[in-house]
């Protein structure tokens, strides 16, 4: 299998990339070209496309032959960048390619979900430096619009908070953000990374946003699912 990264360079991209390469699968990098250091640990293992995520270009390049593309979509000043990332990988992919998109827990895919305080406030400082023109929040919106009116065959896998340590296996997820399974609303970087490299290979997933969090934290053991 061959397996593209856009956004490699990055925290969770880099775990990513080390989880696919752990598959045995041929990777493929897509990161900005100042950040291409971030990735000489797998210089020798992978084959690295610099440019920007969003330069149709560069995706087209990148994607060519893959069977699968995770992609990280981070909002980023003011121009476009996590929509205009969507729409290349959206537009460029073959009808068979398996698409894994990133994201927080928000925006909501169907506007069920019920965000905790920490979550609200978030959107809300997003807001503010969206009238500050540094960061548009409502990017990620556009991205995830994008994405859910598509045709190809995608899963938007969205986490909760982010923390560094140790594997605690693979997320839990549910529906909607309200779902008690996902109170702690932590989950480790690695196991994001982790779900997502799953998510290739899970068919169940297609047209799904399931929002996730770490399976050994308190909400999801109370929740769990009984055999």
């Amino acid at each position: 299998m061959k397996a593209c990264v856009v956004g490699a360079s990055g925290k969770l991209g880099r775990y990513m990339v080390q989880h696919v390469l752990d598959r045995g699968y041929e990777v493929v990098g897509v990161c900005r070209e100042q950040s291409v250091s971030k990735l000489d640990a797998f210089r020798d293992r992978i084959s690295i496309v610099p440019g920007p995520t969003d330069d149709r270009d560069v995706i087209k390049r990148a994607v060519s032959g893959c069977d699968g593309v995770l992609v990280v979509l981070a909002p980023m000043g003011m121009n476009h960048y996590a929509s205009g990332t969507a729409g290349a990988v959206l537009d460029l992919t073959g009808p068979a390619t398996r698409l894994i998109f990133s994201t927080g827990w928000w925006p909501s895919p169907d506007g069920k979900d019920v965000y905790p305080w920490s979550v609200r406030k978030k959107v809300m400082l997003g807001r503010l430096a969206g009238l500050a023109r540094v960061v548009d929040l409502s990017d990620q919106v556009e991205a995830s619009r994008l994405i859910h009116a598509s045709d190809k065959r995608w899963t938007v896998v969205r986490g909760s908070d982010l923390e560094e340590g140790e594997s605690e296996g693979l997320p839990v997820w549910s529906r909607h953000v309200g779902d008690p399974i996902l109170a702690s609303n932590r989950t480790r970087r690695t196991d994001f990374a982790l779900f997502m490299v799953e998510a290739l290979g899970n068919d169940d997933l297609i047209h799904e946003a399931p929002a996730i969090v770490g399976r050994q934290t308190p909400s999801a053991l109370a929740h769990a699912v009984k055999d």
